[in-house]
């Protein structure tokens, strides 16, 4: 949408601008009434829904209020006296506002206005946000010495009797908690409590609920950066490296967790209310996937868990004589279901940070593995719908799957998988290629 108007703005300034050099005459009048004509155009499409109002339009309407309220003015006042004609003005004005119009439509054009993936669950979805603050952890990433704060937003079934599981999710590197926010929509609209959890510092942004933005810190951002580039770290440092991220993600999910059972016996909140807190899944993308896994081999309350992209960092050690990371040999026993794209499948079968998560490690013989052929690392998230330009950039290209197709796949297989393994409905086999 906001590329197609673009277009034809920009089709329509360059016309009316040789329209008005072949002719030799400004056409004020006209061009005033244009201009009314085009914003009432956007209110009325707004109204009737063809524009979804939200930020990506916001620019745009101040831009065609402030030329309609200019055009009603000059109109209103009528002038008599002509400006004389000149086309270095006729040329400027349409090279300004083509700028102005590009401007304004560029979070249209970044962030596309499109339809939501499906949800096929019967019942409505609320969500709610809160902040928890951890009394037993400072916030290593400030010097305040003020206690770390995590941020966390539910969705769950709205108006809907009983209790249901509780699924936790960890985004990934640079994400945010609504990355995934089709997939929380479709497991609560099945009868799921999900909440998905932001990282501090390790996610974009975070804000919590007096306001209060963290955004992602420079030295973690470096330190992801250059662990994806050759000859920056040794293989030793990325280990420390891991074991640092992970302590940190892990120390979240647990705090989240402990929080949420907490409250769960004593806050008369829905929310909680609405958690049976003898099933718990978790689940995450990237190295929140790697996290989850991570979480299932210190909890015991864990029953199910989805590992989405991720290299099971929990699985690995490093060998100082080989200079290399082996895998660990203990069996996993938590139900797993891993999801891989092209770019993780196929690193799984080199001695990479994937190597644990190799097909032939016995130690997870029992886990579910689908593979989603053409599927990018950014493809199991929302990221490709709402921002198709932003996804193909941080992923290096496009991904040759349909979107709609992946994610709703992806959505769907989550479900089943959480409804065998939690709720005993159904049975889950998965094909191993989509």
């Amino acid at each position: 949408m906001g590329t197609l108007l673009l277009l034809i703005a920009l089709i329509f300034e360059i016309a009316f601008a040789i329209y008005c050099i072949k002719t030799k005459q400004n056409h004020k009048q006209l061009k005033n009434w244009i201009r009314i004509a085009v914003f009432i155009a956007f209110i009325i499409l707004t109204l009737s829904s063809v524009i979804m109002w939200s930020f990506r339009w916001f620019i745009l309407g101040i831009l065609l209020f402030i030329l309609a309220l200019k055009g009603t003015v000059s109109l209103i006042r009528n002038k008599t006296t002509l400006r004389k004609y000149k086309t270095s003005t006729i040329v400027w004005k349409t090279i300004l506002l083509t700028f102005a119009l590009v401007f304004a439509l560029s979070p249209a054009i970044v962030f596309p206005q499109h339809p939501s993936p499906k949800v096929t669950g019967k019942y409505e979805v609320a969500t709610a946000s809160y902040t928890y603050t951890d009394k037993n952890r400072i916030e290593e990433f400030s010097d305040k010495g003020d206690n770390r704060l995590v941020n966390v937003e539910f969705w769950y079934p709205e108006k809907a009797d009983g209790t249901y599981p509780l699924l936790v999710f960890s985004h990934g590197a640079n994400g945010i908690k609504a990355s995934n926010t089709s997939t929380y929509m479709e497991l609560a609209s099945h009868g799921y409590v999900v909440v998905s959890i932001d990282h501090p510092y390790h996610s974009l942004y975070t804000r919590s609920e007096d306001g209060t933005m963290a955004f992602i810190s420079s030295d973690y951002n470096r330190e992801v950066s250059d662990s994806n580039k050759e000859g920056i770290y040794t293989k030793e440092e990325s280990y420390e490296l891991i074991q640092k991220w992970m302590k940190l993600r892990t120390d979240d999910m647990n705090f989240v967790i402990d929080t949420i059972l907490e409250k769960a016996k004593n806050d008369k909140n829905s929310v909680y209310q609405h958690i049976d807190t003898e099933k718990i899944g978790v689940f995450g993308h990237s190295m929140g996937g790697a996290a989850s896994v991570w979480l299932g081999r210190e909890r015991d309350d864990i029953t199910a868990i989805v590992n989405i992209d991720a290299p099971f960092f929990s699985e690995l050690d490093y060998n100082k004589e080989s200079d290399d990371y082996v895998a660990r040999s203990e069996a996993f026993t938590i139900p797993l279901f891993n999801i891989y794209s092209d770019d993780v499948w196929e690193q799984l079968d080199s001695n990479s940070t994937y190597a644990a998560n190799k097909l032939t490690n016995d130690q997870f013989k029992d886990a579910y593995t689908v593979h989603f052929k053409g599927a990018k690392h950014l493809s199991f998230t929302d990221l490709p719908l709402v921002s198709p330009i932003l996804a193909n950039s941080l992923q290096g290209g496009k991904a040759d799957i349909d979107p709609y197709y992946c994610i709703e796949t992806e959505n769907e297989l989550i479900l089943e998988f959480f409804d065998y393994e939690l709720k005993g409905i159904g049975d889950f086999k998965p094909e191993e290629t989509y």
